[in-house]
């Protein structure tokens, strides 16, 4: 009667024993146990043995095949002793050498009742879960309860332990293929990374380069209008500078002619003097710089806006990119149309005011009137130039 549940024990046993055999050494695994990334086991002396075999040397890195399914194993600096240990096969190897050796002691040796002496255990109490002899049943604890034979449940529990041990592996391999593919993620995930951060980098870089630009470009248009201003007004103060030298010299010539007491030489030359004097008095109002014209308010800017952008920088979703320069076009038309209002309204003011100098006699001119180049240099006003 037990000769069948101890053949179909043996059977399960060798088929667990064939799931522990290394493929090289045909034994059972001797720790410590690698896995490969193709969820083969092997004993790291044997990887070792097939990895020295191609010459290569133990602390550097390679490649061989697995020798169950031939993939290309590839190996770091470390070698043969950078793959990972397979902890759990070591476990299993464990308990199946324990529970061998449990098993020929418990051939020799049959536990007996401690409630009844000399009596050995040989049947199953199911209801209490837990093994007892006939006694107990017939007279015992147990009298009330369901018995199996001891036979059954060893051959059912075992068969559950052994399929719980499979499915052990089976999830092990799972867990190990889903740890692999997670650390390959976090390898793309870094790449997609680096790439974002140096993408993000050259856009800013750029954004720079083009704000230096403007600055440049800014700055370039101010120094050219200030040299121009400048320009014009040190060319109209040497005007004056000959002005204000040659009616010295005619001052001093005239108070010469005032000390002459002699009638007839003084009216020879008195009357060109006096000519010379008018002449001289009123070519000193012909020309006056215009009022403001050391003003360079006009060039003021007004970056309020393009701050308010910069401050709203940040990644988009899908969508926005096309909703943003929607907005901004907006708001550009309609920040360009101000700007044009305020210089046609600029235009016209400048346009009635008139640069009025006074004559000798307190009568305004306009300066606009004087076709002198000097003059038309000191027209500068405020909407005469546009940043």
């Amino acid at each position: 009667m037990e000769f069948a549940p101890n053949f179909r024990d043996a059977q399960a046993m060798d088929n667990l024993e064939k799931q522990l055999t290394c493929p090289i050494c045909l034994e059972m695994f001797s720790k410590p146990v690698v896995i490969l990334p193709c969820q083969h086991n092997l004993c790291r002396k044997c990887a070792n043995d097939i990895f020295q075999s191609r010459g290569t040397s133990v602390g550097s890195g390679g490649r061989f095949r697995c020798p169950s399914c031939r993939h290309e194993v590839v190996l770091d600096r470390h070698g043969v002793y950078g793959l990972q240990r397979n902890l759990l096969v070591e476990n299993i190897i464990d308990i199946y050498k324990q529970e061998s050796t449990n098993k020929s002691l418990k051939k020799s040796e049959q536990p007996l009742c401690e409630e009844h002496e000399d009596e050995k255990i040989n049947i199953y109490c199911v209801t209490c879960e837990t093994p007892t002899c006939s006694m107990c049943k017939v007279f015992g604890a147990h009298k009330d309860c369901e018995v199996a034979p001891l036979g059954k449940i060893y051959k059912t529990q075992k068969g559950e332990l052994s399929d719980g041990i499979a499915m052990l592996v089976a999830g092990n391999d799972r867990v190990q293929a889903i740890i692999s593919q997670m650390e390959e993620m976090c390898k793309i995930m870094e790449a997609n990374g680096r790439h974002q951060k140096q993408e993000l980098c050259e856009k800013f870089d750029a954004l720079y380069a083009l704000l230096e630009q403007r600055k440049s470009e800014m700055l370039q248009i101010v120094t050219r209008e200030q040299e121009e201003r400048s320009q014009n007004m040190r060319s109209l103060m040497r005007q004056y500078g000959d002005h204000l030298e040659g009616a010295s010299k005619l001052v001093e010539t005239a108070l010469q002619s005032m000390e002459e007491s002699e009638m007839a030489v003084f009216l020879h030359t008195a009357k060109e003097l006096i000519k010379r004097i008018i002449e001289t008095s009123e070519a000193t109002h012909i020309q006056k710089p215009a009022a403001g014209c050391e003003n360079m308010d006009h060039f003021s800017a007004n970056f309020e806006r393009q701050e308010r952008i910069l401050r709203k920088l940040n990644f988009e979703s899908v969508g926005d990119s096309e909703q943003e320069e929607d907005e901004d076009d907006k708001e550009e038309n309609e920040t360009e149309l101000a700007e044009n209002v305020l210089e046609e309204e600029k235009s016209g003011e400048t346009n009635e005011e008139a640069i009025e100098v006074e004559d000798e006699a307190g009568n305004p001119e306009d300066v606009g009137t004087q076709p002198t180049e000097a003059t038309s240099h000191m027209l500068l006003t405020h909407g005469g130039v546009k940043s």
